[in-house]
């Protein structure tokens, strides 16, 4: 560390204390501290004390700790954040939109919580950690932050126009996918009624559909109404890709509930440039049955083979077979088909009891009704209701047709056999799994998107991108952490251990070795991401203050572990910032 003097044009030269370090072969240089409110005496000895020549202070008993702000997370999160030149993204200038909107993203993955809560902790008053010195924020309060939502979503467009050049540019593949969260009042337009994944039925909801490469990296969000049906969020998506990206060759990949056969024939067919691959639904494979083009034959030898039908003209269908998804469908009807059928037999032993028996056809069938509905198992019974009679049985046929396909599953895709080959397009489809992880990630585990308690329609839109974008460095925080993480850090040799690309995946023998240790290869404790972040909020920055008749104060920040520093060299992140 050394104290330099900058010129200042027309005003008096700024004194700063910086420190440089040697990163990659080249020089770096930080500003710590700007001393120039300090006396001239206090900046020469302090001057001195740097070059070894003063001692200033002897003994602990000669400082007063002022206070202690947890950092070390902050600095891993806002060093990642900057890395990845995120804050450049959002807007090419710094302003203090830009800053409320990085500390929102930061404050996300530390600790998420509401706008009015995050505001009291990036405040002077509280400061819970050292966020809000970092972004000079100490003074802010709950409505800059809403103003910076407000600043933020009219970029939102030119965002992932960048993101898109960073992460789809010469990349023939995007995953999309859907999901619902339930909201909070009934005031904003886009809360409607609809189809909850998250079983909240009684709330209201919105639908949100993601867009992320290959390797699950978010790059585009989109907000719809919550009684929006899935396939008809596949239209803004399509403009995003074709018009705003600019993307000349693109293979979107969505779920057999998104890419239906009418959006085929209305949105994708004849597009220059953009193919597709998505799987059958389970009539559709019956029908395939039934036809005589899907037979159980072709998985003799193979749990994988191409097959074509009339049908589905210049498109090709892959059809697979995992045994052991056969067994967990085989032991998810049985268990289902036994609870409902307990439940339907108390409504028979209600028709049949000696004091106020069960009767009328529309009394019985109600709770019928509602017995089916849980459990989704009418197509697999045969029920006969009368005024005062109900009885049920097994459709044996029924049942024994559906069995007949459990474990199979068809891609469809219009990509030609040389473009790609069978194996990568199952592959391809599997890569979905990713974008539910991200879903699990932005509601639950992490970010907690949900329950959204926003009315304005903006904010809504708002609060949805703060946390894409947020989950956009956890990903990349997730990446280089793995090593640390109970995370498969180890792909390769993974998906070498699988017999085909149809078989379960499996986890590397490096991951194994840290779930049954618990210890990484260096012998360091292995972390969930959560976990890994309060770790890493012991580092803290401490002000000290010194006990003499011109006080100094000054920040001191703790020393990391081993395990902590080696976190942040993964994250190529200096802490001390």
């Amino acid at each position: 560390m050394f104290v330099d003097v900058v010129p200042n044009r027309n005003s008096r030269p700024a004194i700063l204390l910086r420190e440089t370090w040697r990163e990659a072969g080249h020089i770096k240089k930080r500003t710590l501290a700007n001393l120039s409110d300090w006396p001239q005496a206090q900046v020469q000895a302090l001057r001195a004390v740097l070059k070894g020549e003063l001692t200033l202070l002897a003994g602990p008993a000669s400082f007063t700790i002022e206070r202690t702000r947890p950092h070390g997370h902050v600095a891993a999160t806002l060093g990642t954040l900057y890395r990845l030149k995120l804050e450049t993204v959002i807007a090419a200038k710094d302003s203090p939109e830009r800053a409320a909107v990085l500390a929102m993203i930061v404050a996300r993955i530390l600790k998420p919580r509401s706008k009015l809560a995050t505001a009291r902790a990036l405040s002077a008053a509280t400061l819970s950690s050292s966020l809000g010195e970092l972004l000079d924020l100490s003074d802010c309060d709950e409505e800059r932050l809403y103003r910076a939502m407000d600043w933020l979503l009219p970029r939102q467009a030119q965002i992932e126009k960048t993101l898109a050049r960073r992460h789809l540019s010469g990349a023939t593949l995007a995953l999309y996918d859907v999901t619902s969260t339930y909201f909070e009042g009934r005031a904003c337009p886009l809360a409607r009624h609809g189809y909850s994944r998250d079983h909240r039925r009684d709330k209201l909801q919105i639908n949100l559909g993601l867009l992320t490469n290959a390797e699950g990296c978010p790059v585009a969000v989109e907000v719809f109404e919550g009684n929006t049906a899935d396939p008809d969020t596949l239209g803004p998506v399509l403009i995003k890709l074709r018009e705003r990206f600019a993307l000349e060759r693109i293979v979107l990949v969505g779920d057999r509930g998104l890419i239906t056969s009418a959006r085929i024939r209305g949105e994708l067919q004849g597009q220059s440039g953009l193919d597709w691959i998505t799987a059958l639904r389970a009539p559709q494979i019956q029908q395939l049955r039934a036809g005589g083009t899907l037979q159980l034959s072709l998985f003799d030898e193979k749990d994988l083979a191409e097959i074509s039908d009339p049908a589905y003209p210049g498109e090709r269908l892959i059809a697979c077979r995992n045994p052991l998804l056969a067994q967990e469908r085989a032991r998810k009807r049985s268990e289902l088909l036994a609870a409902t059928e307990s439940r339907l037999q108390a409504i028979v032993s209600a028709t049949q009891r000696a004091q106020k028996p069960l009767r009328g056809k529309d009394r019985i069938a109600l709770r019928v009704g509602r017995v089916v509905a849980r459990y989704h198992m009418r197509k697999h019974l045969q029920l006969e209701i009368t005024e005062t009679s109900f009885s049920f049985k097994r459709d044996e046929s029924s049942i024994a047709n559906e069995a007949a396909l459990d474990g199979i599953y068809v891609i469809r895709t219009n990509l030609a056999p040389a473009s790609l080959a069978a194996d990568e397009a199952v592959r391809s489809y599997k890569r979905l799994a990713q974008v539910e992880q991200a879903f699990r990630a932005l509601k639950s585990v992490d970010l907690k998107l949900r329950p959204i308690h926003h009315h304005l329609e903006q904010r809504v839109r708002a609060h949805v991108l703060l946390c894409m974008l947020a989950y956009y460095v956890e990903w990349h925080m997730r990446k280089a952490l793995a090593p640390l993480l109970f995370d498969d850090d180890d792909p390769a040799a993974a998906e070498a251990q699988r017999s085909s690309v149809v078989a379960p995946a499996q986890r590397s023998p490096r991951a194994r070795n840290k779930a049954a240790t618990k210890l990484t290869e260096q012998e360091f404790p292995v972390h969930s991401f959560d976990s890994l972040l309060s770790d890493l909020a012991t580092v803290a920055k401490n002000r000290l203050r010194s006990n003499t008749q011109d006080p100094v104060s000054l920040d001191v920040i703790t020393t990391p572990t081993p395990n902590q520093q080696r976190a942040f060299d993964l994250l190529s992140v200096n802490y001390r910032m």
